[in-house]
């Protein structure tokens, strides 16, 4: 693999070729200069055989991490801006399975501890299925005060309670129910959703999905494909993931709407992350399936 730094995505893609179709490769996005480090560790170790980090020209990242992964510049303040590079990823690495997020995400799946993402996605592609549901459960530092930013990760916190799903619904249908679909909620986005716009309250994600030739990501992070953007078979239940994010946390300290409003995003459910899957799982925020 041509690691180093790129000039567009468009560059790195004619450069990388054939060897993106081995797969699985993560593309992350840094939006600022949060946790882009461990952002990249965390997915480096996950096993992923490529990592692609999207980042603005001027970023300054640890050199010892930057040698590992693949670096392109962009423009990462555009609309829509990790949608638009899945949709430029996805003809070149057709066949090959990709996973998207943000710096300061952190991709966890069932049995992470002791099993790499490939053991992961072989099993699913056994299981007749191109791609994972992913919940993005919200991560916050319990003193802002201390940590204005909201991120700590040795201070991390999460909500043990408050996420449900209505029945996503066919407009061009009638609304009627679509099948073996839900919009999920809950975290900061819900219980702060007065200061989050209503397009982007939900906390699904399929993040990690094969690449196919006509397959095009939508900007509230669904696919056209429809079969993807199911829980789980028609059979049983599949495995889900879940992402870790202090991004809706950095946001809303962030933003000079919210701000002030805020004093802790503490409350009587808050309780510390463990950063283990073990507990993602107890808490019924990610599913192992029929994977034991």
């Amino acid at each position: 693999m041509n690691r180093g730094r790129h000039a567009s995505l468009e560059r790195y893609l004619a450069q990388a070729g054939a060897a993106l179709s081995r797969g699985p490769t993560a593309l992350i996005l840094a939006e600022d200069a949060v946790e882009v480090g461990t952002t990249l560790r965390h997915h480096l170790a996950a096993g992923f055989r490529e990592v692609v980090l999207l980042a603005h020209p001027d970023l300054l990242v640890d050199p010892t991490v930057e040698a590992q992964v693949s670096r392109v510049d962009f423009d990462v303040y555009a609309e829509d801006a990790l949608v638009a590079a899945v949709n430029l990823m996805i003809p070149a690495v057709a066949g090959a399975w990709l996973y998207y997020g943000y710096n300061a995400e952190y991709l966890f799946y069932p049995f992470c501890e002791t099993r790499n993402v490939r053991e992961l996605i072989a099993f699913n592609f056994e299981e007749r299925r191109n791609a994972f549901v992913s919940f993005v459960i919200d991560l916050y530092a319990g003193d802002l005060a201390q940590f204005p930013n909201a991120v700590s990760l040795e201070e991390a916190m999460l909500d043990r309670t408050g996420y449900y799903a209505l029945q996503r619904k066919d407009e061009a249908a009638g609304w009627a129910a679509k099948d073996r679909q839900m919009d999920f909620y809950g975290g900061l986005r819900w219980r702060f959703e007065e200061h989050v716009p209503w397009t982007k309250r939900k906390i699904d994600r399929i993040a990690l999905f094969r690449a196919a030739p006509d397959l095009r990501l939508r900007p509230d992070f669904t696919f056209t494909d429809e079969e993807y953007n199911t829980y789980q078979c028609q059979w049983h239940h599949n495995v889900t993931t879940a992402i870790c994010s202090f991004r809706t946390a950095k946001a809303l300290k962030a933003n000079p709407s919210s701000r002030y409003d805020i004093p802790t995003f503490l409350w009587r459910n808050s309780i510390p992350f463990e950063w283990q899957s073990r507990q993602l799982m107890d808490l019924g925020l990610m599913e192992p399936g029929q994977w034991f």
